[in-house]
């Protein structure tokens, strides 16, 4: 039996990047790979309730052997593997898998200290990144990188267009660390965008994201910045149907990090790839993004969305779509298309396979 085997400090997180890598070790475990998650919780359960992958029923779960200060052990025990996948967090240490992958989903160069230890370490590793942004920079700092941009889910795809309400959604973890999602920006600028203009007046802002208790806090204070606004509302932890039907019936998307951050000093704080404004494109939903980071690959201004580099622009460009149908039916046709075209689930198979 061919063997894979992945560790992802971030597991549990199960965010964007969590399903990505797992969609990648997907194309392998559909051939019959058989998959060890080096992990000291059995979360398949979990994956399965989160994420619509297939072979989740093939994953088993070890102890996490990197807790250990035996590398000789560490080596020896990857050695059964043909595949081994690490999502770093800054740490390095020798593989004996046959192929070994650094999978970097942050453009930030403090996990990318190459030394002579760790080029030592890994000496017999590939990088893949998330997007064409993550790269760019790998690619500065002198890291040869592939690209393995993820998919999106027949649900979304395919999903039947409904009649929009004027509802602007944002979709986002609520959490205030790492890429900062501004999500009180977002508030603040919803507020601003009613009262200069009537015609947005009875709009409502939905913000939509998975929430763990020990960013409560942070949720508490957005909703005391929304106060008693009642079109402001707060949906966490939904079931993916729910969150499609939202992305479905939502008029506008926005989609804020990256705002204030200074991309060139700091490229791990604005987004690295999207994949939430990709999904409101896939159903139709006018997306506005702030203009940094891995959604100019695929937000063209004008075409296929908006971009914007302050609330300014935002509200300026809200107002011109609003008026103007013909623009907002090509745009929304013209994103579909993009989208379905490059980040559908045989192009990601192909790319996959290709690269491993």
């Amino acid at each position: 039996m061919r063997k894979i085997a992945l560790f992802d400090p971030y597991l549990d997180t199960l965010g964007g990047g969590e399903k990505h890598i797992l969609s990648i070790i997907e194309i392998l475990a559909e051939k019959g790979y058989e998959v060890t998650i080096f992990w000291d919780k059995d979360l398949k359960e979990k994956i399965k309730d989160r994420f619509q992958l297939r072979f989740v029923d093939q994953y088993s779960f070890s102890p996490n052997i990197f807790k250990q200060s035996n590398p000789l052990k560490t080596y020896l025990t990857l050695s059964r593997y043909d595949y081994f996948f690490y999502v770093t967090d800054g740490s390095y240490f020798a593989s004996g898998a046959k192929n070994n992958y650094v999978f970097a989903m942050v453009p930030d160069k403090n996990l990318y200290s190459l030394n002579i230890t760790n080029r030592l370490k890994l000496f017999n590793y590939k990088f893949i990144s998330n997007s064409p942004y993550t790269t760019k920079w790998l690619n500065a700092w002198g890291i040869s990188t592939d690209t393995i941009t993820p998919y999106l889910t027949p649900d979304i795809l395919e999903s039947k267009l409904v009649k929009k309400e004027k509802t602007i959604l944002s979709v986002a973890r609520f959490f205030p660390h790492l890429h900062s999602k501004n999500q009180a920006e977002i508030i603040s600028a919803f507020k601003r965008l009613k009262k200069a203009n009537s015609q947005f007046g009875d709009y409502k802002l939905v913000l939509a994201g998975g929430l763990k208790e020990e960013d409560r806090e942070y949720f508490n204070k957005l909703r005391s910045e929304a106060g008693d606004d009642l079109s402001i509302v707060f949906k966490t932890n939904l079931d993916k149907q729910e969150l499609v039907n939202l992305y479905r019936s939502s008029k506008y998307f926005w989609h804020f990090t990256g705002l204030k951050a200074n991309e060139k000093i700091h490229p791990e704080m604005v987004e690295h790839f999207g994949i939430a404004p990709l999904e409101a494109m896939a159903t139709g939903t006018i997306t506005f993004c702030h203009n940094s980071g891995g959604p100019k690959e695929f937000v063209v201004d004008g075409q296929t969305g908006f971009l914007f580099d302050d609330i300014d622009e935002l509200v300026s460009k809200m107002v011109i779509i609003e008026n103007d149908v013909v623009l907002k039916d090509r745009i929304a046709k013209q994103a579909y298309d993009l989208v379905k075209k490059r980040y559908n689930y045989e192009t990601f198979k192909d790319t996959v396979l290709k690269l491993l």
